[in-house]
């Protein structure tokens, strides 16, 4: 799939699949009242195989090719990745929406602290100060739930620890990725994470499996084909403009997920969620900005 080169259109197709992307978690929370979030995953993985092949067939040019010498890699990307919607998807049934969203929104923290073990990246002071100010934010988030203040629900601390570690797994995840790539193709990435991911979450359907209602039935085909559009509209985003400058506009979820956690749930974010999600984005941020300045570096080009 050609580069377009269109920022303005890049940046609005960032924004739309945001939007439809927090859209969906707040339809995952609400079945997850009764449905097991195992369930919920499954569909949503199978319903967007459909909108998978699409994009393959986009980005590729032709028949959907899963050829590799590096299917252990892909297994553990998998895994990875279906550890990262796990944790997400649970934290959904246990935490409000805006706390959820702004916890796994710790990726490139994460990616900043594997690198280095993984990959044996040097970080400098810049990368570790932007570490620590996401952590500060993570524990802001926490005080604003009582932490460290006395007895707290043992639900809402787990949901707490399950949303940072979606960071964590994700983090793996694009890791995972980025060694992937130099080797395989971005179409064959594609397809064996979607197909693997699916395989995974079936094998969970015969001990958590609660047949859904009419209702739930039409709310899990809306969480399937609203991620599959999502899907598009981001790698749609990332086939008009370069992703370093498209990364910002993912944090509009926070906005999203304050909308609509305050109509649909009824959840009004204290000042720590907001100070904690400000201080996690401007982290993240920070981070974007300062790999951006180290690959410009490594091109021979002004950042």
């Amino acid at each position: 799939m050609a580069l377009r080169h269109d920022a303005r259109r890049g940046a609005l197709l960032m924004l739309a699949s945001t939007a439809l992307f927090t859209m969906m978690s707040a339809v995952v929370k609400v079945v997850g009242e009764r449905i097991p979030f195992f369930e919920i995953m499954f569909f949503r993985s199978i319903l967007a195989l459909p909108v998978v092949f699409l994009i393959v067939l986009r980005m590729g040019g032709g028949a959907p090719n899963l050829a590799t010498q590096r299917f252990p890699q892909h297994v553990m990307r998998a895994m990875t990745g279906t550890a990262a919607m796990s944790c997400s998807f649970f934290a959904l049934t246990v935490l409000p929406l805006a706390e959820q969203t702004a916890l796994t929104f710790t990726t490139p923290i994460f990616v900043t602290l594997l690198a280095i073990p993984l990959l044996g990246e040097k970080v400098g002071i810049h990368r570790f100060s932007a570490v620590g100010l996401g952590f500060v934010g993570i524990l802001v988030i926490a005080l604003g739930k009582g932490a460290f203040m006395g007895p707290m629900d043992p639900w809402i601390v787990f949901g707490m620890v399950v949303a940072v570690m979606h960071g964590v797994f994700s983090a793996a995840t694009t890791l995972l990725v980025r060694s992937l790539s130099a080797t395989e193709r971005s179409t064959t990435i594609v397809l064996w994470q979607s197909l693997l991911m699916t395989s995974f979450t079936a094998l969970t359907l015969p001990f958590v499996w609660v047949t859904p209602s009419g209702q739930e039935w039409l709310l899990l085909l809306v969480i399937g084909l609203v991620g599959g559009v999502a899907q598009v509209m981001l790698t749609e985003a990332f086939a008009s403009a370069q992703v370093s400058s498209l990364g910002a506009y993912s944090y509009t979820g926070i906005l999203w997920a304050v909308l609509l956690g305050w109509i649909f749930f009824g959840e009004a974010p204290g000042i720590a969620t907001f100070i904690g999600s400000g201080l996690i984005v401007l982290a993240a941020l920070y981070i974007m900005r300062r790999e951006a300045i180290r690959a410009a570096q490594k091109r021979g080009t002004p950042s």
